[in-house]
């Protein structure tokens, strides 16, 4: 009776460690899995040919679906927004050009040659802008990190933005939720894109900007920038980071797409979190 009572628990026993062994391994695999999706690397697969493991694969196939699609819709809308610019720009010098020729061979056309000219030389300098705008975006400096006070960072931002602040009537505040927090980042990095920000809530129209630094659960650095301007409409708010897709006349587009590839190269995230007739906030996420 004791063999057999001994056998029971240590069968028990067995059983429970074994339990616990394979957890512990299938969390090493999500673990591994979900770094592996955050470094965007999908060339990995289960080879155990197990329920777990096949769950596994098939969460990563449709993970890379999703990416591959979204990653192929960002290319659709870069490529019809840069064909819808180049040919605005375009167009016009073409036009203008050929008749300008037309009319140096027809002598009873008169023709405001100096006015032709002119609208050509102001489209050529607006495809150059453009064309600047794609290189900055395209050549964005490595990020030189260090360890930056985010109170003294946000300080600056507002400071080199008073001046416009003030013509705007606007009041631009720092609300430190989280004490002495501290980030490691590229300063002007960051500062251009906190001053971007600001200057986007301006030109939407807001009195009232704010920008509030918290901490996150999991200790993530939280930078909130919210104004109460007019808001994004809903039909925009998908496109904002796309390159070279802007609502204003005369903006290029690139200030939030060059924003969110500069938090990428700090392993951060910015995003819309919300945008409504009482505020718009952008959230950035430093991890």
């Amino acid at each position: 009776m004791i063999f057999v009572l001994v056998v029971l628990i240590a069968v028990a026993i067995t059983a429970v460690a074994t339990s616990l062994i394979v957890r512990e391994r299938d969390r090493k695999k999500i673990a591994y899995m979900l770094d592996a999706f955050e470094d965007e690397d999908y060339n990995f697969s289960f080879v155990d040919n197990n329920k777990f493991n096949k769950t596994l694969n098939r969460i990563k196939w449709i993970v890379e679906k999703r990416r591959q699609q979204n990653e192929q819709e960002s290319w659709t809308k870069l490529i019809r927004v840069l064909t819808h610019e180049i040919m605005n720009t375009v167009s016009p010098i073409a036009s203008l050009s050929e008749a300008l020729a037309s009319d140096a061979d027809n002598p009873t056309q008169k023709m405001d040659v100096k006015a032709g000219l002119q609208t050509i030389s102001s489209s050529s300098k607006d495809l150059i802008k453009f064309v600047e705008s794609y290189r900055e975006l395209a050549g964005v400096a490595r990020s030189v990190k260090k360890a930056v006070m985010v109170k003294d960072l946000v300080s600056k931002a507002i400071d080199l933005t008073s001046e416009q602040c003030c013509a705007a009537g606007a009041k631009c505040i720092f609300k430190e939720l989280t004490p002495d927090t501290i980030i490691y980042a590229d300063r002007s990095q960051i500062s251009r894109i906190l001053i971007n920000l600001i200057k986007n809530a301006l030109q939407a129209g807001a009195t009232e900007i704010t920008v509030s630094v918290d901490m996150n659960e999991d200790e993530h650095t939280l930078i909130r920038v919210a104004n109460n301007g007019v808001a994004i409409s809903p039909e925009s708010q998908d496109q904002i980071f796309i390159p070279f897709f802007t609502t204003k006349r005369d903006g290029s587009g690139i200030g939030l797409s060059l924003s969110r590839q500069l938090m990428r190269a700090h392993n951060g995230t910015i995003e819309l979190t919300c945008s409504n007739v009482s505020k718009t906030e952008f959230l950035l996420t430093f991890k």
